[in-house]
């Protein structure tokens, strides 16, 4: 999948954060940062959705669907602990997609790509 990989000391694992998704799958303090960001800049953005691999920003809706992840690189010996000779290495990406049922209808949508970015 294309994206950004990036460690930073910005964002840090909460304790007990991948309980609410999968163990060791992280991104919340990246998508709030990010939410905020693209909000100061005048961009729509729905309340943050948790995901197996993440966190999701739903931007956009119609025509198409436009998100971004927000996750890290499976680390599997973190286990919810943050580990500072081993920075976490974040993973942005972003999807236009439509959903399943546009695909399914006799007319040709907008063009996605339907590659991630």
């Amino acid at each position: 999948m294309n994206g950004y990989w990036f460690t930073s000391s910005l964002f840090q694992i909460e304790p007990g954060e991948d309980a609410e998704i999968n163990p060791g799958c992280y991104g919340r303090p990246l998508a709030i940062w990010l939410k905020t960001q693209l909000e100061h800049r005048g961009y729509s953005v729905e309340p943050i959705i948790n995901e197996d691999w993440g966190r999701c920003l739903m931007c956009s809706r119609d025509p198409f669907m436009l998100w971004v992840g927000c996750g890290n690189v499976a680390d599997s010996e973190r286990s919810g602990t943050a580990h500072p000779e081993r920075p976490v290495v974040w993973h942005c990406f972003v999807v236009a997609e439509l959903p399943w049922w546009k695909r399914l209808l006799p007319f040709s949508g907008p063009d996605t790509g339907r590659t991630a970015v």
